[in-house]
């Protein structure tokens, strides 16, 4: 298990922050050492939390043209037919996959081809799982033309808590199934759209793991 480049900053400031409070609370407060281990633990419990939330394991990704992986960690928070309005502009099946803050926050491209799409938005901040948050929240929208010719819209979303949004993908640039396609920091949502007819393997409700999961097939 190693950290994601998105932590170091965060992490490094993160870490003076927990040892000027340890030092303060060791140094003030022994007196009271009820206050000062609990101050120390919570500082100490916040720091772990940071790191664990930058760590990128390492998974081998052996899938298949036809096959649709799982872009990120998290929940599988819908699943259904709707209208694509900024790439497409007609009827896909939207899978949406939200994480939490427990979550790794990498994102992976589903499949792999050619970025033929790239687009950064600027929006409001509505609680991931709203259904307007696809359209109305921060967001990127990127698109691969896979090697099998399908075309997929994959789509990072900010949440209430993340507000910032990493997306390495740019226009022709070649995808490669599995890799690295950005970084959400804090809580947030990816959505999925793809071709109607697509063959969906997995379940409202269902836990997916990223880089493992297969979503569905092209047909």
């Amino acid at each position: 298990m190693k950290i994601h480049k998105e932590g170091y900053q965060i992490i490094l400031g993160a870490f003076f922050l927990t040892a000027v409070i340890v030092f303060l609370a060791a140094r003030f407060l022994s007196e009271i050492p009820i206050l000062s281990y609990s101050i120390i633990a919570a500082i100490v419990i916040f720091f772990v939390f940071i790191v664990r939330f930058f760590r990128y394991p390492q998974r081998p990704i052996s899938f298949g043209a036809d096959n649709i992986v799982c872009p990120a960690d998290g929940k599988v928070v819908a699943i259904e037919e709707v209208e694509e309005k900024e790439y497409f502009k007609d009827k896909r099946i939207q899978v949406s996959v939200f994480m939490s803050p427990n979550n790794v926050h990498v994102n992976f491209f589903p499949i792999a081809g050619v970025v033929a799409y790239s687009k950064y938005h600027k929006g409001k901040y509505l609680v991931a799982w709203h259904p307007k948050s696809s359209e109305l929240n921060e967001r990127t929208t990127v698109v691969v033309k896979g090697e099998s010719k399908h075309e997929l819209l994959m789509r990072q979303i900010a949440g209430a808590v993340a507000r910032r949004i990493v997306c390495y993908a740019k226009e022709n640039q070649i995808a490669t199934q599995g890799g690295e396609m950005g970084f959400i920091k804090f809580g947030s949502r990816v959505d999925l759209f793809l071709p109607i007819g697509t063959k969906i393997d997995v379940k409202i409700g269902q836990i997916v793991t990223g880089r493992s999961t297969v979503i569905g097939r092209f047909q």
